[in-house]
């Protein structure tokens, strides 16, 4: 706790003035991110930094798995900021984000992992499909390390699918007005891969292209050029 609390008074010292007008706008106007990102709690991996986003920028909401429960009538966190980075903040994107080396995919493919975990394991039953999927479409002779790979790569294309059976974004869908985004971080070279719906596979970005996309429900793509930036290091 102690690094903590310096970096407490490091922030208010050092890193608040410089920004303190930035903060007392978002404090009298309120906040009006341009996207929700769902990502892994993983320590290691940070939204705002991976796409050098401001304070105000993101709408983040952070999980074991970066799982998006299929829509029910039973109330929830992730359901809960779904519904109202759409509806309240107006968002027009959804990035849903996983990465290398991710401990509940691991749980996934090491069921023995979990034994001691119930409440792990059965969070973790919205991404069966994404095990499933490798088990049933991938090589046999995959190592362990590529193994959780696929699964975390497969995992953000299922999450996605769920996003969809959100009725606030099924409705936004339909009307073009949300684009949905499926990112992989590798931890190791700092590395994001995009998933290209109309190619169903994930692809580098690349510096000046336009950033691919997922899902765009009926109208054209579109893209998050700020963002899509960070990620091409301009």
């Amino acid at each position: 706790m102690g690094d903590l609390l310096k970096g407490i008074s490091s922030f208010r010292g050092a890193v608040f003035p410089t920004h303190s007008a930035l903060y007392r706008k978002l404090a009298r106007e309120g906040q009006q991110p341009h996207a929700l990102m769902i990502s892994c709690a993983d320590s290691r991996v940070m939204p705002e930094t991976i796409t050098q986003s401001g304070p105000g920028d993101l709408f983040v909401c952070r999980n074991a798995g970066n799982i998006v429960p299929p829509f029910s009538t039973l109330n929830g966190g992730v359901s809960s900021a779904i519904e109202y980075a759409i509806l309240a903040l107006g968002v027009s994107d959804i990035v849903v984000c996983g990465h290398s080396d991710c401990g509940a995919m691991k749980g996934l493919c090491l069921p023995q992992m979990l034994e001691p975990m119930p409440n792990v394991a059965a969070w973790l039953r919205h991404s069966h499909a994404a095990y499933s999927i490798v088990c049933q479409a991938y090589p046999d002779d995959l190592s362990d390390a590529e193994r959780v790979r696929a699964v975390a790569m497969e995992n953000v294309v299922v999450q996605i699918d769920h996003l969809k059976t959100h009725p606030s974004v099924a409705a936004k869908l339909a009307t073009s007005e949300i684009t949905l985004h499926g990112w992989f971080f590798d931890i190791e070279t700092g590395e994001v891969q995009v998933y290209d719906g109309v190619l169903a596979r994930f692809t580098e970005v690349q510096e000046g292209e336009p950033l691919p996309v997922a899902f765009t429900g009926r109208g054209h793509p579109h893209v998050m050029p700020r963002i899509a930036a960070a990620l091409a290091g301009e």
